[in-house]
């Protein structure tokens, strides 16, 4: 990370996400903190209490207590351990789940978006029930193991920019931004985050949104290593909320 880059707007954000269940109490003073700015639920999922990280077998994922996980980071953000709590990859019906005991609703919800899935319906959902969502992998991953080049090499996304005279990566982020929606991105090159912040001041126009919402969709993480025959999620469409 390009902190020079991070102090010259005078912001830092913290955010933590928690992978896949509460073992274990929010310690922000291991990072010399007082608190974090926001606090995630990471995935829908559970591992068994012995697992670590991403080594799991299909036997390791048992039911996750949406109910639960939740009072637990409600309690972090009474403890003031947290300023804000959300969800990330929560899809409407799990979202359901969590608001009909909250008593604290998610500040936000971080999925999956950018111009070849736009997560429409989920976007409404959201808005409605006064949840902010904010985009990872506005680029789709590009050239990361589990991304696509897709969004970056849309045929659609290249001709709004050359008449624009702006890159791809602007164009997708302009459009992610206009949906009211945060994007994530990830850079370690100065320039190219210096580029991505080069978005405020200017706007598509309709024709452009037009041809943006044409662009045939897509999801490019579908999770699969979290459904199993015998796991709580048998299919993408019960991990999903039936959006695949």
């Amino acid at each position: 990370m390009n902190y020079s880059l991070l102090l010259s707007y005078g912001v830092l954000m913290l955010t933590m996400t928690l992978f896949s269940q509460l073992s274990k109490p929010l310690s922000s003073k291991k990072l010399g903190l007082e608190y974090v700015d926001l606090y995630l639920i990471h995935w829908p999922v559970r591992f068994k209490q012995d697992v670590e990280g991403l080594n799991f077998k299909s036997e390791d994922i048992i039911p996750f207590d949406i109910k639960g996980t939740w009072e637990a980071m409600e309690e972090c953000y009474r403890l003031g351990l947290a300023k804000s709590i959300g969800v990330s990859n929560f899809g409407i019906k799990k979202l359901s789940t969590l608001l009909e005991n909250a008593k604290i609703p998610p500040a936000v919800n971080q999925v999956e978006m950018n111009p070849l899935w736009q997560q429409g319906k989920l976007r409404e959902f959201c808005k409605q029930k006064g949840i902010h969502v904010s985009a990872w992998s506005p680029l789709g991953g590009y050239n990361l193991s589990w991304g696509s080049s897709a969004v970056m090499e849309n045929s659609v996304l290249h001709e709004i920019a050359e008449a624009r005279k702006k890159s791809v990566a602007q164009i997708a982020l302009r459009w992610i931004y206009e949906q009211g929606v945060t994007p994530i991105v990830k850079s370690f090159n100065k320039e190219r985050m210096k580029k991505n912040t080069e978005i405020f001041d200017w706007e598509l126009n309709q024709e452009d949104l037009d041809k943006i919402n044409q662009i045939p969709q897509c999801r490019f993480q579908k999770a699969e290593m979290f459904v199993s025959e015998n796991g709580p999620y048998k299919s993408l469409e019960e991990l999903w909320d039936d959006d695949v």
